[in-house]
């Protein structure tokens, strides 16, 4: 690809990011410079995930086209504000949970060119959702240029500021709890004969084809429910359980518990 791609932090996500360019063949190695506080750990997992490795922040932005920063939230106060006038040069993006335009404005210099994005951790497979937050301040060109190269990833969705947070309780925290679900069916299955793999393997394959079914169909979830129940039937005595124990209510205060 033309431009390159710097990291600033090299953690979970931006490592999910980056096996999610590779995979999609947009990026080779020497694309993508990062750096990261352990150095030394950094530069040991180069070669296997296809970063080229550097000890400052500094080294990254002036080796890169688009700055990604993907460090801790706690850290940002004292890592970006000192980058100010490197960074106003560069298409600056942001994976940092809570960060959005607004409060980068305040650490970062007048008239930087920037956006908060928010991505989930499949995009390592190139099935992601990455949400735009609509405020930003890229130009047209960046912005689709930046749309362009996320779509790689996965689904790229644009929300307004205020319903960021929402868009990451779903799309950001939901794998952690549809990994819950897998584990819950596999161990049922587990329970009842399946060998541990076979039953894993039943319960994403089922989770992966019904969430594709709904995005090719469009149909409400509901109605795809109840194809599933025939009178009498297994499913639906299966329904009724999950009804009785709460299971929606409980997925309903999950969210809750992150957005209040």
């Amino acid at each position: 690809m033309d431009q390159k791609i710097g990291f600033i932090g090299m953690g979970n996500m931006a490592s999910a990011m980056v096996a999610g360019f590779i995979a999609a063949g947009r990026c080779q190695n020497g694309d993508i410079i990062a750096c990261a506080r352990d150095f030394e750990r950094l530069q040991a997992r180069a070669a296997s995930v296809g970063i080229r490795p550097v000890r400052t922040p500094e080294e990254v932005i002036d080796e890169s086209d688009i700055v990604i920063i993907a460090i801790k939230p706690y850290q940002i106060e004292a890592v970006i504000p000192p980058l100010q006038e490197k960074l106003r040069g560069k298409t600056v993006l942001s994976v940092v949970g809570g960060w959005d335009f607004d409060k980068y404005e305040t650490v970062l210099a007048e008239g930087t060119h920037h956006l908060y994005i928010m991505p989930n951790t499949p995009v390592k497979v190139n099935e992601g959702v990455l949400m735009f937050e609509e405020k930003h301040s890229l130009s047209a060109e960046e912005l689709a240029c930046v749309t362009e190269l996320m779509a790689c990833l996965g689904t790229v969705v644009t929300l307004p500021s205020h319903l960021m947070n929402a868009g990451m309780s779903i799309a950001g925290c939901g794998p952690a709890f549809v990994a819950m679900m897998i584990e819950a069916l596999g161990d049922a299955g587990v329970k009842y004969g399946l060998q541990r793999k076979t039953a894993y393997a039943l319960a994403a394959q089922t989770l992966a084809g019904t969430g594709k079914l709904h995005l090719a169909t469009g149909e409400h979830p509901g109605a795809m429910k109840d194809a599933v129940c025939s009178p009498a039937g297994t499913t639906i005595k299966g329904v009724t359980t999950l009804e009785r124990e709460g299971f929606r209510n409980a997925l309903i205060a999950a969210i809750d518990s992150i957005c209040s």
